[in-house]
Parts: structure tokens; sequence; C-alpha cells
């Protein structure tokens, strides 16, 4: 297909290529094996990696009943059987399918735009499970009424963009020892791998269980015990859509990638759905039930635009009332944001090689943080729980997305899914189920940068790495690991102070440096060459240009030497397979 390699060589030597650093667009900074029509494919992926959020976002907000009033008296008190109150709660999940699809749209798109990253946005699982059945709760039982935490969520992502624009969110995020920033990459690669075997987004390979934590499924949801929520032992491993989406989701996608199949992850996902769609078949995502057949209804209408009527711009701006609840609301959101974001999207620019080896930030933090937080405000404006970045980037990622190109064709598609809702909503979870296991597993090759030698290092990292899936949350993996290694390795600083250095671990030579003084300072770049007085200071630093030892006439001996050392100290990013040949 030489027309395409003719546009991908037209498109990265125009304005638009240089912008993006497309390879072959002659930016000092390109990124190698970035193509036009590679970034658009990658987009799509990521698209349909996440279109699970349309629907799942929107159901479990929904569950808070939104700005419905529960007049259910004594009898049902939170209105479980009031025909009004559920009417008002239906309209409310129609206005968040559309809301989740618009500021998914909106913020996946400036963050390709403007931060050139190829990582996409939505409203958060996490946060939307703490926002609906906590702060919220079912049907409005919670701490704050839907409104207050709203102008909660507003607030919070204010505050964030202040952080991001002082520097303060990308310091944190670069003053994160070495061992837990890699560690956070693998967490969150079996933290995906976990969803993609669970029911809710996954193909029912596991589900909890009460003597172990996990127990082996692979039953049909529908014969799992009401009680316990385990698969009767005669039931295991017969679930046909398990098989479905193993063999055609799984097996294929990864065969398709062995030979470089272009859209080979699309490819997984389409087939999976295709197979699914059909009524009367023991693989159907609608089966004949009342839910199945509301849902079927709305996949029918295939073309349909819902506005926004109960869920726009409704902030209750007088939070006397609600005080201390509010604040802990904000402080909840914020903390657990910073973290959950500081971490996906850590990981996702590592994951696509976009990380300065030297600061170890990566291209565009300051701008991606701005964007994300500026979302979060736009997002409560439409009733949407906070918006994050998401781990199923990986998807575009896997594809070859290397720029903000990926993210911006996942914004597209989300823009076109506000009006193709009923059947982008409709795509099953044991579609997508395999395609985050498939991500996972290629993140997971960070676990070999990690310093397993020195036993400081080791452990935070491993414990990060276990607690991100074990818990089910990205932010209590990075709390544990971050507390675990101040513990460790603070106790072992203040030893050696106290014995006068007398008392140190043999091999502590062997642990990854850290200071809180990184690379570049506290500060922006863009406030440092502010102070400078450079008129442009809007503008980036050329990158600088090292000599490496090779070319130096007589060192090549000493490089040889020190180039263990230098491997250890130095911070290396994540390599990826190569997409130069496939388009």
């Amino acid at each position: 297909m030489g027309w395409v390699h003719d546009v991908n060589a037209k498109v990265a030597k125009s304005p638009v290529g240089r912008w993006f650093r497309l390879e072959g667009s002659g930016h000092p900074r390109e990124r190698k094996g970035s193509y036009f029509f590679t970034e658009l494919r990658a987009g799509i992926a990521t698209f349909f990696a996440m279109a699970y959020i349309i629907a799942v976002n929107s159901s479990i907000v929904a569950d808070t009943g939104g700005t419905c009033i529960c007049n259910g008296g004594p009898d049902d008190p939170v209105c479980d059987v009031n025909e009004e109150y559920l009417l008002c709660a239906a309209e409310v999940k129609r206005d968040l399918v559309t809301a989740t699809a618009a500021i998914s749209a909106l913020s996946s798109f400036c963050m390709g735009l403007f931060a050139n990253l190829p990582v996409s946005l939505a409203p958060g699982m996490g946060l939307n499970a703490y926002f609906a059945y906590t702060v919220v709760g079912y049907h409005g039982t919670g701490i704050v009424p839907y409104s207050v935490a709203l102008t909660a969520i507003f607030v919070e992502g204010w505050v964030f963009f202040a952080l991001a624009l002082f520097g303060l969110r990308q310091w944190l995020a670069r003053v994160i020892p070495r061992p837990i920033k890699l560690a956070t990459s693998v967490g969150i690669g079996l933290f995906l791998t976990l969803i993609g075997f669970t029911y809710s987004e996954g193909i029912g390979l596991l589900t909890g269980a009460q003597a172990t934590p996990l127990e082996l499924a692979g039953c049909p949801s529908d014969a799992l015990d009401p009680e316990t929520g385990l698969c009767p032992d005669g039931a295991k491993m017969r679930n046909p859509t398990m098989w479905i989406g193993i063999f055609c989701g799984g097996v294929l996608t990864v065969l398709l990638m062995m030979y470089r199949v272009k859209g080979a992850i699309i490819a997984g996902i389409l087939l999976v759905s295709i197979i699914s769609w059909p009524r009367g078949t023991s693989v159907t995502y609608f089966p004949y039930t009342t839910v199945g057949d509301d849902a079927f209804d709305f996949f029918k209408q295939v073309v349909g635009f819902h506005k926004i009527t109960k869920t726009l711009t409704v902030q209750r701006w007088d939070i006397s009332e609600y005080g201390a609840q509010f604040g802990l609301a904000f402080i909840t959101f914020l903390y657990v944001d910073i973290l959950d974001c500081t971490g996906t999207l850590y990981s996702m620019a590592r994951f696509a090689n976009v990380v300065d080896p030297v600061t170890e930030d990566f291209e565009g933090s300051s701008i991606a943080y701005m964007v994300d937080a500026i979302s979060i405000s736009i997002g409560s404006l439409l009733g949407s729980p906070p918006v994050t970045a998401f781990i199923e980037s990986g998807a575009g990622i896997s594809e070859g997305g290397r720029t903000g190109l990926t993210s911006m064709a996942t914004g597209l598609c989300f823009f076109i899914s506000i009006f193709f809702a009923p059947i982008f909503a409709s795509i099953p979870p044991w579609a997508t189920g395999c395609v985050l296991v498939l991500v996972g597993s290629m993140m997971m090759q960070s676990v070999v940068q990690i310093n397993w030698r020195y036993i400081g290092d080791a452990v935070p990292a491993f414990v990060t790495i276990c607690a991100m899936p074990f818990t089910y949350s990205i932010a209590d993996g990075l709390i544990g690991g971050i507390c675990l290694y101040i513990t460790i390795n603070g106790s072992v600083w203040l030893v050696e102070k106290a014995s006068g250095g007398r008392i140190i671990p043999p091999n502590k030579a062997e642990k990854d440096p850290w200071t809180w003084k990184v690379s570049g300072g506290v500060l922006p770049p863009w406030m440092v060459r502010l102070s400078k007085g450079e008129k442009e200071f809007w503008r980036e630093d050329p990158p600088l240009v090292t000599e490496s030892a090779s070319d130096v006439p007589g060192k090549e001996e000493t490089a040889k030497t020190s180039s263990k050392d230098s491997a250890r100290e130095k911070p290396e990013t994540v390599g990826l397979p190569s997409h130069e040949n496939s388009v």
C-alpha cells in the first residue's frame, strides 16, 4: 500500500507532523515509529478498549438517583419501587450516557492536541464507585447530595490546575523513587489483567470467594450462587462467552499481532462483539430478560442523541449545611485523583517510551496535568464524577501509538459515540477482557529494570506491584509502596547517621540513588525560563546533545568497565515492539 506510506510521509513533513513530532518531521525530538495512520489506528484501538465506560459509568452513577427527589414514604424510604423516582433515574442514566461520551471526547482530544501524549481520559472507574456508593450513596443515602458532591469535584479540578501550573504535581511525580515508578507500571499491568479476568469488565474467569480471596469461575453469570457469588463446581469453565473471549478476543489477537497484522486488537474486539450481538444464542449479549430486552431496544436505535436535562450545571454552592462532609469528599477526591492520575500518566508515558531518562519526567507533563484538571471541572458541570487518565490507553500504545494523534482519534471516536451510543455501549465485556490481559502482559516489561539486588528497593517495589491488583486500587498500591520505602530506607539513614556511618547495609552501594532535589527543580520549565527573562518562555528548551563514550578517543576501555554501573544508575525506558513496518 504505497499510498499509505506516501500520506504518512506528507503528513510527517507538514506542520501537523512537526507539531506532533512524527517520524520524518525533522523535529529534534521526533518520536521514532510514529506514523499518521498508525496513530489513527492506535486511537481507535484505545477507544474500543475504553468504550465500556459509556455504559458502566452511566449505570454506576445513575444508582445515586442524581437530582431526582425520593417521595417513597416510610414504606419505601429509598424509592426502590417508586415508579416516578425510577423513571426519573432512568432519565438520569440517559443523561449520563451523553455526559460520559462528551467529557471523554473533549478531554482525550485536548490531551492529544495540547500535551501530545497517547493517553486518553474518561471518568475513572474507582472514583465513580466512590462517588456513587460512598459520597452520594444509593438513591441519595450518602453523606452529601448529588449536587454538593459535584461542587466538590468542580473545586477539586481547579485546585488540581493550580498544583499543576506551579509544578507541584509534576514534582510529586518526579520525586517518587525510581523502584516505585517502575513497579507502578507493572502493578497497573496486573491490575488490568485482574479486570480482564473478572465478570464486570472481563471474561469471567475469576470471582471473589470467602475461604480464599479469589476462586476459579467461568460459569454463566446467572449460575453464580446469589449468596456467596461463587460458581457451582459442575458449572465452572463452562461459560461459552468466556471461551469466545479467550479464543476470538485473546488467542486470535495474539496470533495476529505475532504476524504484525494491522489492527489486530480492533479485529479481536469486533469479532467477539459481532458474534455476541444476535439474540437467541448461548453467547448473546441480549438475553430474553427485562434487562436484556431493554439493552436490545437501546441497541436497535443505532443512531440517537439524548439531550442532557437533569445533570447539567446542577452544582450547589451553599455548602454550609454540609461543611465537614464536603471537606471530606473534596480531600478524598483530591488525593485519590493525584495518585491515580500520576501513576497512570507516568506508566503510560513510560510504556510509550516518552520519559526523559535524565529528569524522569515525561514530555508535556505540565500541560497534561492541567488538561486533566480542567477536564475534571468541566465533567462535573455535565454531572460526571472525576475524569482521569485511563490505563486502557495501553491498548492504543501497544498498537503503535506514540503521539497525541492517538488520543485525538480516541476523542473523535467518543464524539461519534454520542450519536451512536446504542452501538458503542453494546460491546460486551468478554470482547475487551482478553485485550486487557494482553496489554497487562506488555506492561510487565518494566519488572526487569527494578533493582532487585538491594532489598530496600526490591521489597517496596514488590509491595507496590502486588497491592495494586489485590486492593483493586492504583492509589492504595502507591501509598503502600511509598510508605514502606520511606520506612525502610529512612530507618537505614537514621542508623547510619547515629552510628557515624559505621553501621550500613553491606550492599548499600547497589541502592538506586534518590534525592528530593530532582533535575530542573520544583518549578516547571516554563517558570524557570520566565525567571531568566526569556521572552518566549513557553517554548521548550532544545534537547541536549551528549557525547557518547565511543565518540571520545581513548575512552573505550573506560566505557566498557563502567557499563554495569551506568546501566544501574541511569534510568531506562520500557522498550516496545517496533511498529516501523506496520502502518
